[in-house]
């Protein structure tokens, strides 16, 4: 079985630089609870430049939820701003940071970015 947020934690750390990151430094610990105890996955910004582990140290800001939540946001199936509206994802310390984050969650499956929509768009017209 596949973990969407390993897969998402690996693929983000991996990029090594995020350009949509660029105005932010600082670290961010991400603790998603489940029915065996608490995955922790630690995240490094220095400018966009990126770095994930799954160290359990102090950071900067720290976003709880439950795990199978986090992997439904990382899978775009779920919305980490209306996640958090709902108080089912919730913020502590630099909230800044992981409000920025948001930035690197995928979108609906099957999105499309607005410019490329407005091109296809523009093609059909």
């Amino acid at each position: 079985m596949s973990d969407p947020t390993a897969e998402f934690f690996d693929g983000l750390g991996r990029r090594g630089h995020e350009p949509l990151l660029e105005e932010a430094t600082g670290t961010i610990r991400f603790d998603l609870k489940h029915d065996h105890g608490l995955d922790r996955w630690f995240v490094v910004i220095r400018q966009g430049d990126v770095r994930v582990s799954r160290d359990e140290r102090e950071s900067d800001s720290v976003v709880r939820a439950e795990k199978g939540l986090f992997d439904r946001i990382v899978s775009g199936e779920e919305n980490l701003y209306a996640a958090w509206v709902r108080n089912e994802l919730r913020a502590e310390g630099e909230v800044r940071l992981a409000r920025l984050m948001q930035r690197v969650f995928p979108g609906p499956p099957g999105a499309h970015h607005p410019r490329m929509f407005a091109r296809e768009r523009r093609r059909q017209a």
